[in-house]
């Protein structure tokens, strides 16, 4: 082979990844650098006022309201990951069993991933609705008192232990019922996409690990937790990764259920996405969103990288 077409030979993977890499460096790479470059700025809605250097970043850490957006958005992720995990584990391998009529369950509950997050918003607002939800009626029904749900701004702690006489101050009252309401229609809409990832793990591990587990004397929960729980690792892992990076994201739930003016009540529902919104179309801080969508981006990239190191090790590749 001469040394030309030696060369061609090397250039090759890189003018086949080109196109792609055009497309990335364009629409991903160039828009996050501008951003970061806006940053750095007083930046109205006509364009840079003043250089401010890392003035935006710093005037984060004095930002009430940031402060109360950061809270908002960890109690919403720990609220929605844990829970949609594990009961879409649950499911799934109920579903994964021999019954009949499967099909229509992993239909059923795939719906929800394919429906506008809008128009399930809605129709959730509606269920939460303080007068005529659906909500409010099941709880009179058994014999509950009605509550303000999407309204309501004091903390869940405090509403379950203030008959008792508990009023727990700041953090240690928990997310609002506002916030703790937008959790369980976020679960609920999260759970189809995460139960069919679960059954796919499920039907890959083969069945002769059952086989000789069921020799050894293994019964069903002994088989889940040393069988399915270790082989389903890569699965799981996933699915954390995945539910961490789009729950720190959430902004369409709170506008479509608290709007028009998101994060209410007192400000219990304003997640960091909702608030570098608010600051960038609504104040035309556009400067001040970007140091937002940088420090949100910094957050979820540390999370990433923390749940690499700590849980990639347990996971158990075949």
């Amino acid at each position: 082979m001469t040394k030309a077409l030696k060369k061609i030979s090397r250039l090759s993977p890189w003018l086949f990844l080109l196109p792609t890499l055009v497309i990335v460096a364009t629409f991903r790479m160039a828009p996050m650098l501008y951003a970061l470059w806006m940053s750095l700025f007083d930046w109205g809605l006509a364009g840079a006022r003043k250089f401010l250097g890392l003035g935006n970043y710093i005037y984060l850490f004095s930002d009430s309201r940031f402060g109360q957006s950061l809270l908002n958005t960890l109690f919403y992720v720990l609220g929605v990951v844990p829970a949609s995990l594990f009961i879409a584990l649950f499911i799934a391998v109920l579903i994964n069993q021999k019954i009949k009529a499967t099909a229509l369950y992993r239909t059923a509950l795939f719906l929800p991933v394919i429906t506008s997050t809008v128009a399930i918003s809605l129709v959730w607002k509606w269920i939460f609705n303080p007068r005529l939800g659906l909500a409010n009626q099941v709880l009179s029904f058994i014999g509950i008192n009605p509550s303000l749900w999407l309204e309501e701004p004091a903390g869940i702690m405090n509403l379950l232990l203030g008959p008792l006489g508990v009023n727990l101050p700041g953090v240690l009252a928990g997310p609002s019922l506002a916030l703790v309401a937008i959790i369980i229609m976020s679960i609920w809409h999260s759970l189809g996409y995460n139960i069919i990832i679960f059954l796919a793990g499920l039907q890959s591990i083969p069945e002769h690990y059952y086989e000789a587990a069921s020799l050894d004397g293994a019964g069903k929960w002994a088989s889940f937790r040393h069988v399915t729980w270790p082989m389903l690792s890569p699965t799981t892992f996933y699915v954390l990764l995945m539910s961490t990076i789009t729950s720190f994201q959430v902004f369409i739930q709170i506008y479509a259920m608290q709007g028009p003016v998101g994060g209410n009540p007192l400000g219990t529902t304003r997640t960091l996405v909702y608030y570098l919104y608010e600051k960038g179309f609504s104040d035309w801080q556009m400067g001040y969103a970007n140091a937002v969508a940088f420090v949100l981006f910094l957050i979820i990239l540390a999370l990433t990288i923390i749940q690499r190191k700590v849980l990639e090790s347990k996971v158990h590749y075949q």
